[in-house]
């Protein structure tokens, strides 16, 4: 069977890769990272999307990206909350996590390498999401670039290494809709950036307003443990 690493956060998007990479036949071997990120009970649902789906071997990477900060995510800085979409989509928000993307990626390359996949993929979303640079197909396909040029299986191996960004183009409507189709289990996975020690997510940053849209846009009931029901 073809090999495939998935990087696995433990929300939305996540899960409904992991979903898809599996219908497409592929092994998976999924990757979390724990980077000093404030949700890292995160980790707790991607634990769980793994376990429910028989993956062949899940990794946690560590590394402390509280060593830079500069993000709301990894730093003494508030997350945003109950922002309209015109402010989601006015500029870079203070939850970007720099080159964080980047680090993810060569991470899952080597990964790659080791075990001889060569599919990666990745849950960025270009569409119904805050202007992360990291997640445009212009930075795709230019890490799938960087891929086969910077390491001896992208040289000297006749399949090129391929960055699979599934859900790119997708609504959160969509990937929902899709995720639901090939029964994901969203009530297991977390989006919030900002939950409690509960694990119960705050429903006004921007990817909890973002998931609450997508789960009523696609007609679907909302299984998310809200701070406020």
């Amino acid at each position: 069977m073809k090999k495939a690493i998935i990087l696995l956060s433990g929300g939305l998007d996540s899960a409904t890769l992991v979903a898809i990479a599996k219908s497409e036949g592929y092994m998976l071997y999924c990757l979390s990272f724990s980077y000093g990120q404030r949700h890292s009970i995160e980790l707790e649902a991607a634990d769980r999307v793994a376990s429910s789906n028989d993956v062949t071997e899940h990794k946690i990477a560590n590394l402390d990206l509280r060593l830079f900060g500069g993000s709301a995510l990894t730093d003494d800085i508030d997350v945003p909350k109950d922002r309209t979409a015109d402010e989601m989509v006015a500029d870079i928000p203070v939850t970007y996590v720099p080159a964080r993307n980047t680090i993810f990626l060569s991470f899952a390359l080597a990964y790659a390498e080791v075990i001889g996949a060569k599919d990666i993929f990745i849950g960025v979303n270009a569409l119904d999401y805050s202007g992360y640079p990291d997640c445009r197909p212009e930075y795709i396909e230019a890490f799938e670039k960087l891929a086969n040029l910077a390491t001896k299986a992208g040289v000297e191996d006749i399949d090129r290494i391929k960055i699979q960004a599934p859900l790119l183009q997708m609504s959160k409507a969509e990937i929902i809709s899709t995720g639901t189709s090939l029964d994901v289990d969203y009530s297991i996975t977390i989006s919030c950036y900002d939950p409690d020690d509960k694990g119960l997510a705050c429903g006004h940053c921007d990817s909890c307003q973002l998931r609450i849209k997508g789960f009523k846009e696609a007609g679907i009931v909302d299984p998310t443990r809200y701070q406020e029901q």
